[in-house]
C-alpha cells in the first residue's frame, strides 16, 4: 500500500454548551485560518440558540440532546468530521488533524492557528495552548492545575505549564489511540498521559487566547469542584494516584 501524503489542512471541533453570545465570532474566527476548511460545533444540550447561531455563521452543527460532557462531546465532533471527509475523499491523503477550540474565545480564536503549525508540519503528534494571563483573574487557588501538572509528572516525568488547557492540534492517529476519552473534565490530564505513554510527541504552543474564566461565585466553585473530581478520577483509572501518594510520603 503506497504512503499517504500529510494533509495541509485542519478540522476544527468546538464543544459548545449555551454559547450563543460568543460562538458566531469563534466559528467566525477560526473558520478564517487559511488551514481550517471545516468547523464542527457540537451543541452539547443546550437551552439557548447556540445550534442555529452556529450554523448560520458556517459551522457544521452536531446537537446532543442533553449534557453529556466535554469528552464526548469532542468524540462526536471527531465522528462528525470523519462522516463530512466520507462525503469529500482525498485518495492519498491522511486524515485531517483535528483542533480542538473552546466554545468562548470569540474573536481570539484565531490565535489558535500557532498549534497547528508543529502538527502539518510533522514535528508533533499533539501541541497544547499556553495562555497569557486573562484580563479577568478566576477564583481559583490552584488546586485543580496543581493536581493536573503533578499526575502528569508522576505518571510521564513532563511537567506541562498549563496541563488543564483545552485548545489543542492532534493527528488522527494521536487521536485514535487515546479514545475512549476520559470523561468530563478529565479529558485534558488523561489525553496528555495517555499520549506520551504511548510514545507521541506533545509540545506546548504559546497563543494569544482570551476566554471567559470562572468567577468567585457558586458556580464558579462548583465548576472546579466537578474538574477536580473528574481529574482526580482519570489520575487514579489511570493509577497515578499510587504514585502521588508514594511521592508524598
Amino acid at each position: 500500500m503506497p504512503a499517504l501524503h500529510p494533509s495541509s489542512t485542519v478540522a476544527v471541533v468546538i464543544p459548545a454548551k449555551d454559547e450563543q453570545d460568543r460562538i458566531a465570532a469563534t466559528v467566525r474566527a477560526v473558520a478564517g485560518l487559511d488551514v481550517v476548511d471545516v468547523v464542527v460545533v457540537v451543541d452539547d444540550g443546550s437551552t439557548d440558540l447556540t445550534s442555529k447561531v452556529a450554523r448560520d455563521a458556517g459551522a457544521v452543527v452536531v446537537a446532543h440532546h442533553r449534557n453529556r460532557g466535554k469528552a464526548a462531546a469532542l468524540q462526536t465532533g471527531a465522528r462528525a468530521v470523519a462522516d463530512w471527509e466520507r462525503t469529500r475523499p482525498r485518495p492519498g491523503v491522511r486524515p485531517r488533524p483535528l483542533l480542538f477550540v473552546d466554545a468562548d474565545l470569540a474573536d481570539s480564536a484565531v490565535e489558535t492557528a500557532p498549534l497547528t503549525v508543529p502538527v502539518l508540519a510533522g514535528e508533533a503528534d499533539m501541541t497544547i495552548a499556553v495562555l497569557p494571563r486573562q484580563a479577568t483573574a478566576g477564583g481559583g487557588h490552584g488546586f485543580v492545575v496543581g493536581l493536573s501538572r503533578r499526575g502528569t509528572v508522576a505518571a510521564t516525568g513532563w511537567s506541562p505549564e498549563q496541563p488543564l488547557s483545552g485548545m489543542r492540534c492532534l493527528t488522527r492517529a494521536a487521536f485514535e489511540a487515546a479514545l475512549p476519552l476520559a470523561p468530563g473534565w478529565g479529558v485534558e490530564t488523561a489525553l496528555t498521559i495517555d499520549l506520551l505513554r504511548a510514545g507521541f510527541r506533545v509540545r506546548e504552543v504559546p497563543c494569544d487566547l482570551h476566554h471567559r474564566v470562572s468567577g468567585t461565585d457558586l458556580r464558579g466553585q462548583l465548576h472546579r469542584a466537578a474538574q477536580f473530581r473528574d481529574v482526580a478520577r482519570a489520575l487514579g483509572r489511570r493509577r497515578v494516584q499510587d504514585v502521588l501518594r508514594r511521592s508524598t510520603r
